[in-house]
């Protein structure tokens, strides 16, 4: 694959993944928006955007929410 390609691939499919966070809960959770708010949010730029994300959800990310937003699955 096209490194650039990845490049600009790679923050859309945390962005998808990030999102399906509240597509499960549903997009009023205050849980879920807390975790966000603390996760992402407040460290900014301090960490990379691969470990913002670990700390939101939890795990590594999935692709099927990419995927799933592309209407791919």
């Amino acid at each position: 694959m096209n490194p650039l390609l990845q490049a600009t691939e790679w923050p859309d499919c945390l962005s998808a993944d990030a999102c399906s966070a509240f597509e499960e809960a549903g997009v009023f959770d205050p849980a879920t928006g807390e975790r966000c708010r603390r996760d992402i949010l407040e460290v900014g730029g301090s960490r990379t955007a691969l470990e913002s994300f670990r700390a939101f959800r939890g795990r590594e990310p999935k692709l099927d929410a990419r995927l799933r937003h592309q209407g791919l699955a």
